[in-house]
């Protein structure tokens, strides 16, 4: 029989026990949550704390190449050399006491000076004035963006207490080609062109590399952790990298040539509406930009806007065929200077007696007269809505930084003159791309693509992405842009111009437009922007090529574009191997 007595302890025992069980079940629940289920948690945490130094990984941006692969922007590596002054002190005192056979800090800073190709004395001051500062300083610059080779050099010597990070820098391989589209980059990142807009596909991830170090400055084996960086994607451009070098050089010859202010030539795949070259002068080279001035380190194709001149009769003669019934043999009676019914006056650049224009006549001779006294057979809504369709003042796809509009005013606005005037490229305003756009469109049998500068981009992991561009438009009718084909390739056949845009083996098609300069609401007096825009085959177009020149002093006239646009319709062709035509073209009659 179990007495009281016996009891009291063993029950005093089994509490204990449990109380003990208690207590280790859940110090094995706790062990199982930190080293089971929550372990990556609990290592990450400790190894954060556990690490005293981090290093940045420098991700690579992203290159920009051309329609062929071609490399027009990079990223190199480059190293930021940093020293110890501290631990430089220390072996010193290692030295001198005779516990350590390295190399003095005087010997190495000579060694350092000369790979760096900084004075010695200036090497040493780096660490005797980091020290003066903070007597336990632990960091100081030797040199910042040292080359590959300087890096090796370096790292040659052996010692712990010089250390280099790497980051990536840009490099434009070609110069200025192309400069004007890619852009530049600054200390605070980019800042022109497709580096800027296209920021998001160029821009890489960094990583990071924490670890510990010992009093030496050593890695402490086994204490690294690494955040790998991820590299920027690859820019596909549209362009191609030779013929914009050529075209550079050719515009920047005009230029010169014809004491201009600046110029530019662009040319377009008819089929896709892709850019193929976007060439200027003054341009910039983002390997020195400060060479530079501001007002050329951007683009004018895409950030200037003009009064395209005559170059707009072509888009009048699609408008009226199209909606007012006319042909390329319609006919008017055009004298070199007339006053409308309501009170408007249209002279002709040159005076003449009252001719009997065709419709390509007015075209082939560029009569002002003769288009307005056309533009009457469709109302002035009409023309805007043709307008607006053909892209004029509505910009372009391309999304180019700071890009600009032209500026066409409703309809409703038009005052007599303007009512005329629109007609051959007057009252209202345009950009290189929205012309060659509308261009663009008679080619392509009446429909308009959308422009394009960027083909992919490819992120590190390969995948492709393409950018969103707006639906195809058909503005005019396939039988409408056929015959505006017909007419401009008449212009290209029986100018005055003629021969000095001819290219042999090729039906070529072509619009001249000197438009007056206005500064502060004023035309400025002698002063014209010049534009020749055209496109070949006539008879089957493939490519288009427009090119402008700001005040031109040599030659006043469009015809100073002549010489470039010829040499540019050739190089084109001959880049793209287009074949030679093989029809004869007809010739319209320029009087009825």
């Amino acid at each position: 029989m179990t007495t009281q007595a016996t009891r009291s302890p063993r029950r005093r025992t089994v509490v204990a026990l449990a109380v003990v069980l208690a207590v280790l079940i859940a110090f094995i629940v706790r062990l199982v949550d930190i080293q089971v289920v929550n372990a990556d948690d609990h290592i990450a945490d400790s190894m954060d704390r556990a690490f005293g130094s981090s290093q940045p990984l420098y991700g690579s941006r992203g290159s920009i190449v051309d329609s062929e692969g071609e490399t027009l922007a990079g990223s190199i590596l480059l190293y930021d050399c940093q020293l110890d002054p501290l631990l430089i002190t220390q072996i010193d005192e290692d030295i001198v006491a005779g516990e350590s056979t390295a190399r003095s800090w005087d010997e190495v800073s000579a060694d350092a000076a000369a790979i760096v190709e900084l004075p010695v004395d200036d090497v040493r001051a780096i660490v005797t004035d980091a020290l003066t500062e903070n007597a336990e300083s632990r960091f100081a610059y030797l040199k910042q963006s040292v080359t590959t080779e300087q890096f090796r050099d370096l790292a040659d010597l052996a010692v712990p207490y010089i250390a280099c990070l790497q980051h990536p820098a840009r490099s434009y391989p070609d110069g200025a080609v192309a400069g004007n589209l890619v852009g530049f980059i600054g200390t605070d990142g980019p800042l022109e062109g497709l580096e800027l807009s296209q920021n998001d596909c160029l821009t890489p991830t960094d990583g990071t590399r924490t670890f510990s170090q010992g009093k030496d400055g050593v890695v402490i084996p086994g204490t690294e952790r690494e955040i790998s960086a991820v590299d920027g994607g690859t820019l596909q451009l549209t362009i191609d990298r030779d013929l914009q070098w050529y075209l550079q050089q050719l515009i920047g010859e005009q230029v010169i040539d014809m004491r201009a202010q600046s110029g530019a030539i662009m040319v377009t795949e008819v089929a896709t509406g892709k850019i193929r070259a976007a060439a200027e002068y003054p341009t910039v080279d983002p390997n020195d930009v400060t060479a530079t001035d501001s007002e050329d380190r951007a683009s004018r194709i895409f950030r200037s806007w003009f009064e395209p001149g005559s170059t707009f009769k072509g888009l009048t003669a699609a408008i009226v065929m199209d909606a007012g019934g006319q042909t390329p043999a319609s006919t008017v009676t055009a004298s070199g200077q007339e006053t409308f019914a309501n009170g408007a006056s249209v002279r002709d650049s040159f005076q003449h007696e009252t001719f009997n224009y065709t419709l390509t006549g007015a075209l082939i001779d560029s009569s002002n007269v003769g288009i307005s006294k056309f533009s009457e057979t469709v109302s002035a809504e009409t023309r805007y809505d043709y307008l607006k369709d053909f892209g004029i003042g509505e910009g372009s796809a391309v999304g180019f930084p700071g890009e600009q509009s032209g500026l066409v005013r409703p309809a409703a606005d038009w005052d007599n003159q303007t009512l005329y005037n629109t007609a051959f490229g007057q009252g209202l305003t345009t950009t290189m791309p929205e012309l060659a756009g509308a261009y663009g469109a008679i080619a392509n049998d009446g429909v308009r693509m959308p422009l394009s500068l960027v083909e992919s981009c490819t992120a590190a992991d390969g995948t492709v992405s393409t950018p969103e561009l707006p639906d195809p438009v058909q503005i005019v009718s396939e039988e409408t842009a056929t015959q505006t084909q017909a007419i401009l390739e008449n212009v290209a056949m029986q100018a005055l111009y003629a021969d000095d845009v001819e290219v042999p083996g090729y039906r070529i098609a072509v619009k001249t437009g000197t438009g007056e300069k206005s500064e502060n609401g004023v035309y400025k007096l002698d002063a014209y922007y010049t534009t020749m825009i055209g496109f070949a085959p006539a008879d089957d177009p493939e490519y288009l090529v427009v090119v402008t020149l700001d005040e031109p002093q040599k030659v006043k006239s469009s015809a100073a574009n002549a010489t470039a646009f010829q040499k540019a319709m050739t190089q084109v062709l001959k880049t793209f191997r287009v074949m030679p035509s093989t029809s004869t073209p007809e010739e319209l009659p320029k009087f009825g």
